[in-house]
């Protein structure tokens, strides 16, 4: 691909996220795309037939954007909680967090949109589920503990609480959530 239409196409892509950040799926145009790109809708058509198909591109740049890093500080708590602090603090701030509602509805009814949502939750539960491995091999958690349950029981109560209660997902709530979960029957703790 030639440096002028790279160029194009990713001013295109960055327009297209900022867009669909301001207004979600369901307020995004190609028109304001170009717009704020400066790049021709013809130009956008070439590149991407359709409406959605800019969408789903724009859309994975958010699996790229919510890349998190893995701790080790020794301890299956303080490894968890770290992790559910920062994308505690994530959904509150990061930019993805005011779209991953449209694309879970687009996800309803779209497989492409489906699968841009199963990449992002992936996203957030691999290293999640490295930690929780890594208890398990390290003793801290019993030897049949269901690391795909545990992950599910510490992540879920953040998006409740971020998309249906709209509460804080401060420091006494995360460090409450991990003791319950981590201590309780069958983790081996």
């Amino acid at each position: 691909m030639d440096k002028r239409l790279q160029r194009s196409r990713e001013r295109v892509l960055a327009a297209a996220y900022d867009v669909l950040v301001a207004s979600g799926i369901g307020g995004f145009s190609v028109d304001e795309v170009a717009r704020r790109s400066g790049v021709a809708k013809t130009t956008i058509y070439r590149q991407w037939p359709t409406r959605e198909a800019l969408v789903a591109d724009a859309c994975w740049r958010m699996v790229a954007e919510q890349e998190e890093e893995t701790p080790d500080a020794g301890s299956v708590e303080a490894d968890v909680e770290s992790i559910l602090s920062e994308i505690g603090r994530l959904l509150w701030t990061a930019n993805w967090a005011a779209v991953v509602p449209s694309v879970i509805d687009a996800a309803e009814r779209d497989p492409e949109f489906g699968e841009i949502h199963a990449r992002i939750q992936a996203g957030h539960a691999a290293p999640l589920k490295t930690v929780l491995e890594r208890g398990v091999a390290r003793g801290e958690l019993a030897a049949d503990a269901d690391v795909a349950v545990l992950a599910a029981a510490l992540l879920g109560p953040l998006f409740y609480r971020r998309w249906f209660a709209r509460q804080p997902i401060d420091e006494a709530f995360v460090q409450s959530l991990v003791r319950q979960v981590l201590r309780s029957p069958g983790t081996g703790r």
